[in-house]
């Protein structure tokens, strides 16, 4: 640890270096199709193999964004240089350049950021999360809430001067 902070002044250094490694590839996307369709196609598809096997090092940029964004809302970032990100939008603006005089430029750059939500190692934690939670049960399975709906459901009371036994048994179709 000590020797990396030797040849990056901070963390923000460190990890853009890593993250402009993990990009390499990526960044220097070109294609030849004029159908923005495909070209976006293509983007995805030779980018997103790329950030799946870079992911860790992009969750960790992720991370350090973040913190730095929390800090400086909190006023303790200090003078640390801030870590940039932003990529993405470029990209895909390349990747949709085709529509360049078609759109207005303000919807252009919204199709843009709307098609950055679907590109980048956010997609694949939240592909993870929802993997992880349909893992999960909340409720029983429906065998198990039959099992017990056709439970017959019994009471005992016995006093000094009398005795009963009350079950009721869930009604059943048919004869």
């Amino acid at each position: 640890r000590a020797t990396a902070y030797r040849y990056f002044p901070s963390q923000a250094a460190l990890v853009q270096a890593v993250v402009d490694e993990g990009l390499g590839p990526i960044l220097t996307w070109k294609s030849a199709s004029n159908d923005p369709e495909r070209r976006v196609a293509e983007l995805f598809a030779s980018a997103m193999p790329r950030i799946e096997a870079f992911e860790a090092t992009f969750k960790a940029a992720l991370k350090l964004s973040l913190d730095q964004w929390a800090r400086r809302q909190a006023g303790t970032l200090g003078t640390e240089p801030a870590f940039t990100r932003g990529h993405r939008v470029d990209l895909l603006k390349d990747a949709i350049a085709p529509l360049k005089g078609q759109l207005p430029p303000r919807k252009f750059k919204r199709l843009a950021q709307a098609l950055s939500m679907m590109f980048g190692v956010e997609v694949l934690i939240v592909l993870a999360i929802f993997g992880v939670a349909a893992g999960w049960r909340f409720t029983p399975p429906p065998r198990a809430l039959a099992i017990a709906a056709a439970q017959p459901v019994s009471v005992h009371i016995h006093a000094l001067q009398a005795m009963a036994d009350l079950s009721i048994t869930p009604g059943h179709a048919g004869p």
